[in-house]
């Protein structure tokens, strides 16, 4: 693809959300999210962004965030930068195809959608590995794991002591599938 051609190709798609910026740059603004296109100087490359969220809200979840720039997003990446969390994708503009283009801008808007929920998952996850982990070198049973559980809820050391015992019981219940869930797989 030839710049003019990248900007062909986001009019198509874009049509009535596309703000051509300057010759270098491009913006699409939805409800669900705000996707940057930026050629390089030299227009030799092209590169995608869209911001994700707040730094301080995905920090937490770093690990989860670099694990999946190595398992799981292909030529798409998430990237701090300047306080936020984004999607970044670059490509040569020599070699760059519409379909290769396409399917980048589609990803990275797949893991806007998805924000930070999936590492906030995966951690949530590694968590109930490790208490399954530790329950089972101490030999305790499921059953004894969920009752220490909901005693750590009752005297506050897990969750609000404000809470309402409905809360108190949709936690435990979710505690409950995490814990069966991964209990055997440890």
């Amino acid at each position: 693809m030839t710049p003019e051609d990248i900007q062909t190709f986001l009019t198509n798609r874009f049509s009535t959300t596309l703000k051509i910026v300057d010759a270098d740059s491009y913006q699409v603004e939805t409800p669900e999210y705000r996707l940057l296109i930026i050629l390089s100087a030299q227009q030799s490359w092209v590169r995608t962004l869209i911001p994700i969220a707040p730094a301080a809200d995905a920090i937490t979840f770093i690990e989860e965030f670099l694990s999946a720039n190595f398992d799981d997003t292909l030529e798409t990446r998430y990237a701090l930068q300047q306080g936020v969390l984004w999607t970044v994708w670059q490509h040569s503009v020599a070699g760059l195809t519409s379909e290769d283009f396409s399917t980048a801008i589609d990803r990275s808007i797949e893991l806007k959608r998805v924000g930070i929920d999936r590492a906030f998952q995966d951690f949530a996850t590694k968590q109930v590995q490790a208490i399954v982990s530790i329950a089972k070198q101490r030999g305790d049973t499921l059953e004894q794991t969920m009752q220490t559980l909901d005693r750590f809820y009752s005297e506050g050391v897990m969750g609000d002591l404000g809470a309402t015992e409905d809360i108190r019981k949709e936690m435990m219940t979710a505690w409950q599938y995490q814990l069966e869930r991964l209990w055997h797989q440890e």
